[in-house]
């Protein structure tokens, strides 16, 4: 069995982790960790763990959980993994981060946009990018691993074919993507209570968020030049799930079936992605709950463009279900291993 530690178990992606590991047959939770509720019976922060889950909360402690777990998860606000993580602890352990600290190579671009000093940029160019259909084969050898954010896997893996066959002009891309409210964290918030956000669509981080140059850095490897596009996130009144249009203007005239072969071809073994039949939009609950992403196109000949989509779900692929992939890739199991979970329609 495969031993394994949360930092930030009380999260939202925490909690994902929690609930997913509970259901994995190789892997078993030896580390709740918590800052705000230490001490604390889990089932207490969470009910509905309750007979499920009977541990206690423990700290952020990663050189006493190192000696304790096979797989540490860090599900924290951005700056602690990097605090925390050490050349003894990676020795010891392997460490899945879900927060941004290892995810951009170039340190200053990473203090840019976060706002924050790096506190271990010496492990930065080992860390591998945790996007398990496109670095499957460095994952296989990681031992610290980013776990890409939920806006990013979503543009990414939508867009990546696109990219990478030179099918698009890498200039010309908008992505206009949409959130249930559990993407901004479980931590209480003005701007995310009941009454702010029901009945109510907003876009924010207008050209500053984050997850900007994570999706440039990314799709500029992909294409071996530079990207830079516009991304504008919106909130939207539900509890999970990321609804990705991106637009792009074609750098040739293309039929469906050019497009089509593209996506097959990086993703036609691909069980976690899904190219919808022609003329299928993705939608946010036929992957809720599950660690699928929903992926289709329509090219617009009258403007010489193509619009994508993709859809999933942003407490599992882009968070805990990708963590638990890479955990899996990792340590030599099938991927699918822990995570079969069927889409909740409803």
């Amino acid at each position: 069995m495969i031993k394994a530690g949360i930092i930030g178990a009380t999260g939202y992606a925490g909690q994902e982790l929690v609930r997913l590991l509970l259901n994995h047959p190789e892997a078993e939770i030896v580390w709740l960790g918590s800052q705000s509720y230490v001490d604390r019976k889990y089932s207490e922060v969470f009910p509905n763990m309750f007979r499920l889950v009977d541990g206690i909360c423990k700290g952020d402690n990663l050189e006493e959980l190192a000696k304790e777990a096979d797989v540490i998860f860090t599900a924290t606000p951005q700056g602690l993994c990097s605090s925390l993580v050490s050349e003894k602890i990676l020795s010891e352990t392997s460490v899945i981060d879900l927060s941004a600290d290892f995810r951009i190579k170039d340190v200053a671009r990473y203090e840019q946009w976060y706002g924050i000093t790096h506190k271990s940029p010496e492990f930065i160019e080992e860390a591998v990018y945790g996007l398990c259909e496109i670095n499957r084969e460095d994952i296989k050898k990681a031992r610290l691993v980013a776990n890409p954010g939920c806006y990013t896997t979503c543009s990414i893996l939508s867009l990546y074919p696109l990219v990478k066959e030179g099918l698009i002009d890498t200039d010309s891309i908008i992505i206009d993507a949409k959130s249930g409210t559990s993407g901004a964290g479980r931590g209480a918030k003005v701007a995310n209570l009941y009454c702010e956000v029901n009945e109510s669509i907003k876009a924010y981080g207008v050209t500053t968020h984050r997850h900007t140059p994570e999706i440039e850095d990314q799709l500029s490897y992909a294409c071996g030049k530079e990207v830079i596009l516009n991304f504008t996130p919106h909130l939207v009144p539900m509890n999970r799930g990321i609804l990705v249009t991106a637009y792009a203007d074609l750098n040739k005239k293309a039929d469906y079936e050019t497009f089509r072969a593209a996506y097959d071809k990086y993703y036609g073994d691909e069980y976690f992605v899904r190219v919808l039949d022609k003329n299928v939009c993705p939608e946010t609950r036929c992957v809720a709950g599950s660690n699928f992403t929903d992926v289709n196109f329509r090219i617009d000949e009258r403007t010489g463009r193509v619009i994508v989509m993709g859809a999933l779900d942003n407490l599992v692929k882009g968070a805990a279900g990708q963590a638990i992939q890479n955990m899996n890739i990792m340590f030599g199991l099938d991927e699918k291993t822990g995570l079969m979970s069927v889409p909740m329609i409803l």
